[in-house]
């Protein structure tokens, strides 16, 4: 999972990607590419 300032960028990179905030961090999902994780915050 990589940590990043910029989560709009990394959502761009697959088109399964998906914005959660969760325990107020947000996360970047994807259920089909799982190597596509990110969290901010």
């Amino acid at each position: 999972m990589k940590v990043r300032n910029s989560i709009k960028a990394l959502k761009s990179r697959h088109r399964d990607n998906r914005v959660v905030r969760r325990r107020g961090r947000l996360y970047v999902i994807n259920k089909t590419q799982r190597r596509f994780k990110a969290r901010q915050g």
